[in-house]
């Protein structure tokens, strides 16, 4: 039992174990890193509130905007935490988590990410369940920017922790399925709460859409020989379809500001109902095809 112990620790670089025992290796350090990047990033939160004479603990608080900022761009920490535990750790070099020196494919993730939610959104608009009524005339162009540049930060975090920690380490030392499932399985697990905080037939089609972007940021990694493709992705999704179209994110209440003004017209299974369209089943047929799609390219690249 000490030995086992002893091999899962994520506190060591030890590889030499049974698998199943290195998939745990890996999942413990996927949950080490996350947890203790958000446990000092809202420490730095309730330092930067006392020091500007705001206290939490009283109800004392920041405008919804900059709470919104602080809670995107705070990801730089978690991604700082990562980093250094890949590096004294781990003890490898940050190519063999995949941020390569090759970032030009994060365009081509940023890209395929814009036009898998245009497809979707225009999908859904045409049921009804999603109304378009036109570019706000007082835009907060300046808040976008930030926003922008906040997911950014998020999305790459997000990324370089499934990515990075879990697939890359998993699949030079188990299959390739196994690495893309449970580095499925560790990206959906912190959107559960809000998954299933409204009625469980999102919960279910969220969960089944989770899996198919989760293949397709996997497969982007695996054909791009870096992270950069699915970061790119993953934030520009987040970032046009929160800032930019004003839809719900990941079951976020509402947006502090956007382009165009889009509403979600009652709970359905086509928009997503309280989670937003990531929850909507016209989503999932557009991530499925595409998920599909590219495990076709790389089945046919490796031949």
């Amino acid at each position: 039992m000490k030995q086992i112990l002893k091999n899962i620790s994520p506190f060591n670089s030890r590889t030499e174990m049974p698998k199943a025992l290195f998939v745990i290796k890996k999942i413990l350090a996927f949950f080490l890193c996350y947890i203790a990047g958000l446990f000092i990033a809202e420490g730095i939160v309730i330092i930067l509130h006392l020091l500007l004479g705001k206290n939490m603990f009283e109800g004392e608080m920041f405008d919804a905007k900059t709470i919104t900022l602080i809670t995107y761009y705070g990801y730089i920490v978690v991604a700082g935490v990562t980093i250094i535990y890949w590096k004294l750790i781990e003890k490898k070099p940050l190519s063999e988590m995949g941020i390569t020196k090759h970032f030009g494919s994060y365009f081509i993730g940023a890209g395929i990410g814009v036009f898998l939610l245009f497809i979707s959104v225009v999908a859904i608009v045409f049921t009804g369940a999603i109304e378009f009524y036109g570019i706000f005339e007082n835009i907060d162009w300046l808040m976008i920017f930030l926003l922008i540049g906040g997911f950014i930060i998020q999305g790459a975090t997000e990324e370089i922790l499934c990515r990075g920690i879990v697939l890359h380490a998993l699949k030079e030392k188990t299959s390739l399925w196994i690495a893309v499932t449970v580095s499925t399985i560790v990206f959906i697990l912190p959107h559960g709460p809000a998954l299933f905080e409204g009625e469980i037939v999102y919960g279910m089609i969220g969960v089944s859409n989770l899996i198919f972007i989760s293949i397709i940021f996997s497969m982007l990694t695996i054909q791009c020989k870096s992270v950069w493709a699915a970061c790119g992705l993953h934030s520009f999704w987040n970032a046009i379809l929160y800032s930019v179209m004003g839809l719900n994110l990941s079951g976020s209440n509402e947006t502090v500001t956007a382009v165009l003004n889009m509403q979600s017209l009652g709970c359905n299974i086509w928009n997503g109902g309280a989670y937003g369209i990531e929850a909507s089943i016209i989503t999932g047929v557009v991530l499925f095809a595409a998920a599909v799609f590219i495990c076709y390219l790389n089945k046919k690249k490796n031949r």
